[in-house]
């Protein structure tokens, strides 16, 4: 790929997407696109190394979550294998009052944000809604319905422009995160709708991993996510999302265009889900292995790591470290899950209404009385 010349890359999907690192790891200092907007990163080798921890530290944890769910002790884990890039260069790509919001499987994004990575555990568990501050760290929730967070995060930028709160470094941006099955859902194309209507400083950010569930992308659209923008007033962009340099300049870009008022953007950042949707998913009964082992070669982190190796700005010293403190991390973490309470099946009525429900009330001594019978009938 020239620079500066072109958003499609060697192994581009149709359409292209911009890309600054190929999965050889070869450096492209910058592109331009179609619509004139240049993307480039420029990061000191320190920062570059940063990158490169997130990124493996993520995947670390993430894979210690699934042995967790695979051994009792989660209800169920969303990983986001292969995903790594967008989601650490997309937040990374936040300044400290930008908000965030998630879908449940963003736990690279929330790792960003400063998040203590156990807090996620607690829901997956069941003993807590995840336990973080949203206001603290500028991160909502994480959300379950597919695609509604996108309502929500529309809903406070509006918020932030009749508060003032945009306009120069300082204004306030925001980001929503969602997949390529929820672009079917009527929740995101009305937050498109009212994004684009009333200006709002939004960024949607789309991980296309190519299945909404077990659907590949060719049962959802006839053309290119990023394309969807145009039809709602605002303009779309689609990234090699297994590119963290990508990730991060399209992103930084977008949000800094939004707090200045010129409105919102959709990223497609087209990637692959390495593993199961869920834990509760077997993905080898819609997909072929072959298609696997192809996107391994795009591998976010080993492209990453061929890049800091060709520039000679880590050599194996580095790379051993990053691994044993990832592994520190996760053991950490492990000891953490195993010392949480067990969940109480009764607790799911706790906290349905503010002021309590008499058919709550009913349902929850139905449930009682049967928890008790059954407990009765197994000594």
């Amino acid at each position: 790929m020239a620079n500066g010349e072109s958003e499609v890359g060697a192994d581009a999907p149709a359409g292209g997407f911009v890309q600054l690192l190929t999965p050889e790891g070869e450096r492209v200092d910058s592109v331009t696109t179609a619509e004139g907007v240049t993307y480039s990163v420029s990061f000191t080798d320190e920062e570059y190394r940063e990158l490169y921890r997130d990124l493996v530290t993520v995947r670390r944890l993430d894979a210690e979550a699934t042995a967790l769910q695979r051994q009792g002790e989660l209800g169920i884990w969303a990983s986001l294998l292969g995903q790594e890039a967008a989601q650490v260069g997309s937040g990374r790509a936040m300044r400290k009052q930008d908000m965030a919001f998630p879908t449940y499987r963003e736990h690279g994004v929330l790792y960003t944000r400063g998040i203590d990575p156990i807090m996620p555990f607690g829901l997956f568990r069941g003993v807590d809604q995840g336990g973080w501050d949203p206001n603290e760290y500028k991160f909502n929730t994480y959300t379950i319905v597919i695609g509604s967070q996108t309502l929500h995060a529309t809903g406070y930028a509006m918020g932030v422009t009749m508060d003032g709160r945009t306009g120069g470094p300082d204004g306030e941006a925001v980001i929503a995160y969602f997949g390529d099955g929820a672009t079917s859902q009527g929740e995101v194309n009305e937050a498109f709708v009212w994004a684009g209507v009333f200006n709002s400083p939004m960024v949607f950010f789309c991980q296309n991993n190519q299945y909404a569930i077990s659907e590949p992308l060719e049962r959802q659209t006839r053309i290119p996510l990023y394309r969807r923008a145009a039809g709602f007033g605002f303009p779309g962009v689609r990234i090699d999302g297994n590119d963290v340099l990508a990730s991060y300049a399209v992103t930084r870009s977008a949000l800094d265009n939004a707090r200045n008022g010129n409105g919102p953007t959709l990223i497609e950042a087209y990637t692959y889900r390495m593993g199961a949707h869920t834990s509760s998913d077997d993905p080898t009964r819609y997909r072929i292995a072959s298609e696997v082992e192809s996107w391994k070669a795009k591998d976010p982190i080993s492209r990453f790591k061929a890049f800091l190796t060709k520039q000679q700005l880590a050599d194996d010293d580095f790379f051993g470290q990053v691994d044993e403190d990832a592994r520190t991390l996760a053991l950490n973490l492990r000891e953490q899950v195993l010392a949480m309470p067990d969940p109480q099946p009764i607790s799911i009525f706790d906290n349905v209404y503010p002021n309590g429900s008499p058919l709550v009330d009913a349902q929850r001594k139905q449930f009682a009385d049967y928890q008790a019978a059954f407990e009765g009938s197994a000594h």
